[in-house]
């Protein structure tokens, strides 16, 4: 069966269910968010993670990479650590934890009464193997030119060493994003979705972990941002969506997107 792609798919292939119809090792990149801990309604419809993250393994090339962005509930004071739960299952499954992220946003969504502002969720990065495509991104340094420095060895030993700085280094692994009505992303009927991501979010996975034409999933993709910005990025793209009026959502903004950048 050949592999269609530029689509997304409502009800009738959802989640596991619609990566089954995919032949093995075909995903160079996903980028996803599930809808964790019931953190939001979502439409009556139930999140089966492990057979999620088996398909993903299946269907991830060879060196290719699962972005799985999640966070946790507080459940009577105390998180529920679902997120380092399916961190540990995805390497059951086979994946290497390439990178633990963090998705750091500028919002204060709730007041806690007994621990600090929650501001942030994991960013894992999964490998299937040794990541095929790394285009890390930069940032300005802080400091350039040459430096002294020192550094104590295994040994105990504090040794002096000269190194030398350029004016851009690779980007730390806190990514943080403007979040919020109208900074997330400028495509209005984006927010009748309860829980989205910025697009500059995906944007800069895409960028990173995969190549111009390279095939991009989103098994859950909500309002569909992972694929806009694929299609924005030039790379292909799968979806699946169970809850119609998401999947309503993401049609529109690819439609729009088509549009803008066609």
């Amino acid at each position: 069966m050949p592999l269609k792609l530029d689509v997304i798919y409502d009800q009738n292939c959802i989640g596991e269910k619609g990566m089954r119809i995919l032949p093995a090792n075909c995903i160079d990149l996903t980028v996803t968010s599930p809808p964790y801990d019931n953190l939001r309604a979502y439409g009556g419809y139930d999140f089966d993670f492990e057979p999620i993250a088996q398909e993903l393994y299946r269907v991830t090339k060879n060196g290719g990479v699962v972005v799985w962005v999640v966070g946790d509930a507080t459940i009577k004071g105390s998180e529920t650590g679902t997120s380092f739960k399916q961190a540990l299952y995805f390497k059951e499954v086979g994946f290497n934890l390439h990178d633990t992220m963090i998705y750091y946003k500028n919002s204060y969504p709730f007041s806690p009464q007994n621990r600090y502002y929650q501001q942030f969720e994991y960013m894992f990065v999964l490998s299937k193997s040794k990541p095929n495509h790394i285009n890390l991104l930069k940032q300005k340094s802080l400091y350039s030119g040459s430096a002294t420095h020192t550094q104590r060895g295994k040994d105990g030993i504090t040794r002096k060493f000269t190194s030398t700085a350029n004016k851009e280094r690779t980007m730390d692994n806190v990514w943080k994003f403007e979040t919020g009505y109208m900074k997330s992303t400028k495509d209005k009927i984006a927010y009748e979705h309860p829980a989205i991501f910025p697009d500059k979010l995906a944007n800069d996975h895409i960028i990173s972990w995969s190549n111009e034409n390279d095939i991009i999933l989103d098994p859950m993709f909500g309002s569909g941002t992972t694929l806009k910005m694929a299609k924005r990025n030039n790379r292909r793209y799968i979806g699946y969506e169970i809850n119609k009026e998401y999947y309503k959502i993401a049609k529109q903004r690819l439609e729009a997107e088509r549009t803008l950048w066609d």
